[in-house]
């Protein structure tokens, strides 16, 4: 059935009107996906390559905040082992804000925000220190999981400038 113009709140709405289970079980839903980002935290605090692998889908994407494309659970669990050897070995993820929106009712999308301490940048590349992570997140046999996560270093936010530079006056 295509759904032009389809949006979340008039399922919600026509579901309360015929009991109400539906919105329930988004509720559920949205616990489940914030559950999942506390369960990214845990995985990473402990070093655990394998357990933050496990939150992706098998054929699951990973662009992280170096824009480095990692392809597939099996490639990300690898990645992280060997960045988790010294880069982020000591580093510690607090997840700061959530924000879910659902496309359907087995796709949603999560804007996370998240501070770091503790990675050891080699020289050249950003230290991470704050982002936002957008997910695109699939609902597979009952369980929540990322589809693609786009992860970015964060900034905070400036007016962007009215005209050029002023150019220096010769003497």
């Amino acid at each position: 059935m295509k759904r032009a113009g389809w949006k979340p709140w008039v399922l919600s709405f026509a579901l309360v009107a015929l009991g109400g289970t539906a919105v329930a079980a988004a509720s559920d839903d949205e616990s489940s996906i914030r559950q999942l980002q506390v369960s990214q935290a845990e995985a990473w605090n402990r070093h655990d390559a394998a357990a933050y692998a496990a939150l992706f889908t098998e054929d699951g994407d990973c662009v992280n905040v170096l824009g480095w494309w990692w392809k597939g659970r099996a490639q990300i669990e690898s990645k992280l082992k060997a960045a988790f050897a010294f880069v982020f070995r000591d580093s510690q993820l607090t997840i700061t804000e959530t924000s879910v929106r659902f496309l359907s009712p087995t796709i949603a999308i999560a804007h996370v925000s998240w501070t770091m301490t503790g990675a050891k940048t080699p020289p050249g590349l950003p230290e991470p220190r704050q982002g936002i992570e957008i997910q695109v997140l699939q609902k597979q046999s009952g369980r929540w999981l990322i589809q693609a996560f786009q992860n970015t270093n964060g900034r905070a936010e400036r007016p962007f400038p009215a005209g050029p530079p002023a150019t220096p006056q010769a003497n």
